[in-house]
């Protein structure tokens, strides 16, 4: 009964395929069919085969926006997993104090893309901004000129409006947790680093495999914020794998080099995700045979 029952539950699941077939398959096959061709006015297609994948493989600003990319989406992961594990560890675990913490943490995740970048940008200006002001004020040289300052400003302002993922999926975590363990601890004289080495970052590395999963794959591609904030300046220290293939297709309108570049980025981020995907698998089951 159970078995069928089980089934039964994939029919569940027809509307949501038949809505990522609409919306992701199709448009994917479409990118696919412009990267093996040429483009002319008029509708006209010439078969390429794999010259523009070949074209863009062998391309300097190619690597040079992927290793951009993979060094943003490491230097936020840098900050953000350590601070976010940081404050769920720290926040109320329950009580009024503990909701209301929760909203407020959770605003910046409901902030637009559009909006969080023009938000830095006025906080960057160096006249009227109020971080070049204060950075101005103390003596601190806050040139946007400068690709460091321009990296770590992508930097401060990714983390702010996603590291409140990383601490809400943290303190689901930690809220799942069994009380037994920390009376285990208790009764043991474990100190507050030895509870959180040994019972809790244990009970959180599923929760911050899906946090790192989750924010590898936006901060890899990022572009609304950063171009708005940078224009991909100052040079191309910050024209990420994103600007690449938006500057490929729709500014040069190059659509079959663009739909290259779009499918190895697809294939980067698929891959990306099976691994880690992979290691959560496990992870999962180990997990919950723990609780049981």
């Amino acid at each position: 009964m159970d078995k069928r029952q089980n089934r039964y539950a994939y029919f569940y699941l027809l509307p949501a395929i038949s809505v990522v077939l609409v919306s992701a398959i199709i448009p994917l096959m479409t990118v696919v069919n412009y990267s093996v061709q040429d483009s002319f006015a008029g509708g006209n297609f010439f078969w390429m085969g794999a010259y523009w994948f070949e074209s863009v493989l062998g391309s300097r600003e190619f690597y040079g926006a992927l290793v951009r990319s993979l060094s943003f989406s490491a230097l936020v992961l840098l900050i953000q997993v350590p601070l976010g594990i940081y404050i769920a560890v720290h926040f109320p675990a329950k009580g009024f104090l503990s909701a209301l913490y929760l909203v407020l943490i959770a605003i910046p995740l409901l902030t637009p893309w559009l909006v969080v970048g023009y938000i830095w940008k006025v906080l960057v200006m160096p006249n009227a901004g109020l971080l070049g002001a204060a950075a101005r004020a103390l003596g601190i040289p806050y040139d946007m000129n400068n690709p460091v300052v321009v990296w770590l400003t992508l930097a401060a302002m990714d983390s702010w409006h996603w590291t409140s993922l990383v601490v809400l999926l943290c303190f689901a975590g930690l809220r799942a947790i069994p009380h037994a363990y920390y009376q285990a601890a208790q009764i043991d004289g474990a100190s507050r680093w030895a509870v959180f080495w040994h019972v809790q970052l244990p009970r959180l590395r599923l929760a911050l495999l899906i946090a790192i999963l989750l924010r590898f794959m936006d901060s890899f591609m990022i572009y609304t914020e950063a171009y708005v904030v940078t224009r991909g300046g100052p040079g191309v220290s910050t024209t990420f794998l994103s600007h690449e293939l938006v500057q490929t297709a729709t500014v040069q309108f190059d659509l079959g080099e663009g739909g290259a570049i779009s499918i190895i980025y697809f294939l980067i981020v698929l891959c990306v995700s099976w691994a880690f995907f992979s290691l959560i698998r496990p992870r999962d089951r180990a997990q919950s045979k723990g609780y049981s």
